[in-house]
């Protein structure tokens, strides 16, 4: 089973509830955001809500298991009810990737505090290793999910925000066929010289997203932290 999974079988555990955590909040800031903005759509959903279950979505949960990214249930959005539409849900669609890349830095936050006040390493080892194996995903896949939500394909948040900028006869026909965008995502997955020339090179950009984080953090707190 573990050749079938992204992640070592021992880490699943800690994978999962990262999942849980991550996905949840990127869809609840669509949600809220949306909500407040005017769209109550969501709302009537039940979709303004920290309650995974309302979120998460089989698939996408599965291929982030597998593939090492995925996604949860979109959120509704009826963006006629906005007061500025396009400047509205442009923001609306901005808010989950910013919400994963403030979770990222908080994570890492949270790691540079644990050890400048020694709670880190007055854990046993079991705990000690715990905690590491639990942050190194959450930084990790919330970085991943930061950078995949942003490409500018259907039907991601990266498209929903360069589609506001798109003229309305192009958009109507990508609309059209915006059912091919799943499609299109799993021949990337599977198909590994796809892979190797799209989401790799793109998913590979959290690298640098960290390093730019650890940087800074390392230059307040005045130690750097060994990152395994």
């Amino acid at each position: 089973m573990e050749n079938l999974l992204w992640y070592p079988l021992e880490h699943l555990p800690f994978v999962v509830i990262v999942i849980m955590i991550v996905f949840t909040v990127h869809e609840f800031a669509h949600a809220y955001s949306a909500y407040k903005f005017g769209d109550d759509t969501a709302y009537r959903e039940g979709r303004v809500s920290l309650n995974p279950m309302v979120h998460l979505d089989l698939m996408g949960s599965i291929l982030l298991l597998i593939a090492g990214f995925g996604w949860a249930k979109p959120v509704p959005v009826n963006a006629s009810r906005f007061k500025h539409r396009r400047v509205m849900s442009i923001v609306v669609s901005a808010v989950g990737p910013l919400s994963n890349l403030l979770m990222a830095f908080v994570g890492m936050l949270l790691v540079y505090v644990l050890f400048a006040t020694g709670l880190m390493q007055a854990g046993s080892v079991g705990v000690q290793d715990a905690l590491s194996v639990f942050f190194f995903y959450f930084i990790t896949i919330n970085l991943l999910l930061f950078v995949f939500n942003l490409i500018p394909l259907p039907p991601l948040d990266g498209y929903r925000i360069v589609s506001e900028f798109l003229p309305l006869r192009i958009r109507y026909k990508v609309e059209q066929n915006i059912q091919w965008g799943m499609l299109i995502f799993l021949l990337f997955v599977f198909i590994p010289p796809l892979r190797a020339v799209t989401l790799d090179p793109i998913l590979a950009l959290r690298a640098p997203l960290h390093a730019g984080i650890d940087t800074f953090l390392s230059s307040i707190f005045g130690f750097q932290v060994i990152w395994n």
